[in-house]
C-alpha cells in the first residue's frame, strides 16, 4: 500500500474482525484490541491487535480482564489474551468501544512489553 491514510482507530480501541481471518463463506466476528495503529496505519493501513477471548476459557498467565464490558462494547466477560498478537487490514474492522480503565490498560502495555522487549533491547522485569 502507498500514500499516507488517516489513521480510523487508536491503541486501546476495541474492534470486531472477520474470523478466521481469510476469505470463506460464513463470516464469524472477533473483538480484538488495538495496540499498535497510528504510522502503521497511515503508512500501509495495517493495524497490530491482540485477541480478546471468553472469561471462561481457561486462563492464560498474560490474560488482563476487561472489567468495563459497556465501554468496551462487549456482552460478556472477557479477558484481554495478550500472547495472541496479530496483524489486521484496518480496512476489515469495526470500532465497537474502548478499553477504559487505566489500570487494565497498565497491564496490557506491561505484558506486550514484557513479550517484545528482548527484541527491542529493553530492559524487562520478567
Amino acid at each position: 500500500m502507498t500514500g499516507t491514510l488517516t489513521p480510523a482507530f487508536e491503541p486501546w480501541d476495541v474492534l470486531k474482525i472477520p474470523f478466521p481471518y481469510h476469505a470463506r463463506p460464513a463470516v464469524e466476528y472477533r473483538p480484538v484490541l488495538v495496540i499498535a495503529g497510528g504510522r502503521l496505519e497511515s503508512a500501509h493501513g495495517l493495524l497490530w491487535v491482540v485477541m480478546i477471548t471468553s472469561a471462561n476459557n481457561a486462563p492464560w498467565p498474560a490474560d488482563v480482564p476487561i472489567t468495563d464490558l459497556r465501554s468496551a462494547g462487549l456482552p460478556a466477560p472477557s479477558v484481554v489474551r495478550c500472547a495472541k498478537v496479530a496483524t489486521i487490514a484496518a480496512s476489515d474492522a469495526q470500532k465497537i468501544g474502548v478499553l477504559l480503565r487505566p489500570a487494565e490498560r497498565a497491564a496490557v502495555a506491561r505484558n506486550i512489553a514484557g513479550a517484545v522487549g528482548p527484541a527491542t533491547g529493553r530492559q524487562t522485569n520478567d
